[in-house]
């Protein structure tokens, strides 16, 4: 069985381990950098950036495979799931319509409100700066609610500006939006929305365009620094219990988020033909319940290092009930216990990261603590890593409780050497409890 993986990230690195523990699987991956973890389960790797198509057709035709799994959102902006579909080969992803649930947080937006689906906020998009979009700023605050200012389209998750927290005041925001209309950061469209306040969470779907199972539930981690401090990133790890929910949800909002994206697979279904995929949804959960900050075309990452360490199934089966829409016919399992992811990242990311310098990870010793290695943002150059600026090295510690998961991962970051950092406080309980707090006092 050829599969075909586009991406070459942490994310993909598990999707590729999940995939090779069917013996059957033989794996070709084309990704931007040489990530050595996942050339390692390849047959045969091919060294391209995931959003140029004609390397990816040219790769494809090659490889002929029978299967494709796409790891990242920007190849699915750029189609291409159509691409490869009308070449015959399946593929594990939306096609471009269906992917503006994350390539275009004007069409998410546009969708709840049309579809009236559950957990929607107030927001307003722009396409150009003026009195419009300066008055509906002041309007949330005369309502006592805080801005958010977003690019319309794709990022990388760092383009989120919040009132509050990396805007000083209104004037910030609207200095932001201005920003965003001059340099055409995410196609140069903005979205003001109102800022929740609560906990995050996420909850994944395996959707076959009629049917979605539902995976544990997952808390990341956005901010750089400890204790939820510092700028906003791609996730610096994240952590599921063993009873698939999280400490401070209830049966009520567990309830409710599945049912807002049973809902969001229904409308995708009339809107756009169907939607197939992993659905991944970004929640706030607020005292009026849980809400949708974003939805994203794919697995998360950490999320899906989390999820894939405990997926009981053989993910092929998964895949391939996915684009056969044979989802309603197989039980997706998972274990019932604990795991922390924790990334080691560059110093000074996100925003000023070191580039190009070597990182050391000592694969035996970590393997003796038990955690799962995948390799992120590095390049392997003659025998050599080095870190290319973004979430360098990801390990994931999988144990009956979150306390003993924690520690296997925090062993694990002692043997990655370099100008690195990671957040230490992921998964523990002091951190945990302050979630736990936080949604108590909202209720109250």
């Amino acid at each position: 069985m050829k599969i075909l993986l586009i991406g070459g990230g942490a994310r993909e690195s598990a999707i590729a381990h999940a995939l090779k523990k069917n013996e059957e699987v033989k794996l070709y991956t084309l990704m931007k950098n040489k990530n050595p973890g996942i050339a390692r389960l390849s047959e045969e790797i091919k060294l391209a950036k995931e959003t140029d198509l004609d390397a990816v057709k040219e790769f494809a035709e090659k490889v002929k495979p029978d299967l494709a799994v796409i790891g990242p959102e920007a190849p699915l902006g750029e189609g291409v799931v159509d691409l490869l579909e009308e070449m015959g080969i399946s593929a594990v992803g939306p096609k471009k319509l269906a992917a503006q649930i994350e390539t275009n947080k004007e069409f998410m937006r546009n969708l709840f409100k049309k579809y009236n689906i559950k957990g929607s906020l107030m927001y307003k998009a722009f396409e150009e700066y003026g009195e419009e979009l300066e008055s509906f700023i002041d309007e949330l605050t005369e309502k006592g609610i805080k801005a958010v200012v977003k690019p319309v389209g794709l990022t990388g998750g760092k383009g989120v500006k919040v009132v509050g927290e990396q805007l000083k005041d209104n004037e910030e925001a609207k200095k932001y939006a201005k920003e965003i209309f001059e340099t055409g950061l995410g196609g140069g469209k903005v979205l003001i929305e109102e800022k929740l306040e609560g906990v995050e969470f996420t909850l994944h779907g395996f959707v076959d365009g009629d049917t979605i199972k539902f995976t544990p539930f997952v808390q990341d981690h956005p901010h750089a620094l400890e204790g939820d401090e510092g700028s906003i990133t791609g996730g610096m790890g994240s952590y599921s219990c063993p009873d698939h929910k999280l400490p401070f949800m209830t049966e009520e909002d567990v309830k409710l988020a599945k049912e807002i994206m049973e809902e969001t697979v229904k409308a995708l279904k009339e809107e756009v033909g169907g939607y197939k995929g992993i659905l991944y949804g970004q929640f706030m959960l607020t005292k009026e319940g849980p809400k949708i900050i974003e939805y994203n075309a794919r697995f998360g990452d950490p999320e899906a290092m989390n999820l894939l360490a405990i997926l009981k199934n053989d993910f092929l089966e998964v895949c391939e009930a996915i684009v056969n829409k044979k989802l309603k016919d197989i039980d997706v399992e998972f274990e019932n216990k604990a795991t922390v992811c924790k990334y080691v990242v560059p110093k000074g990311y996100p925003d000023n990261p070191v580039r190009g310098e070597p990182i050391t990870v000592d694969e035996e010793a970590i393997k003796k603590t038990g955690a799962i290695l995948h390799y992120a943002s590095v390049n392997e150059d003659n025998g050599s890593l080095y870190m290319t600026g973004s979430r360098a090295v990801a390990v994931v510690g999988v144990a009956d409780t979150i306390e003993e998961a924690e520690r296997i991962a925090e062993e694990a970051t002692k043997y990655i050497k370099g100008e690195v950092y990671h957040r230490s406080d992921i998964g523990k309980k002091e951190l945990i409890k302050k979630r736990i707090e936080k949604m108590n006092e909202l209720r109250r």
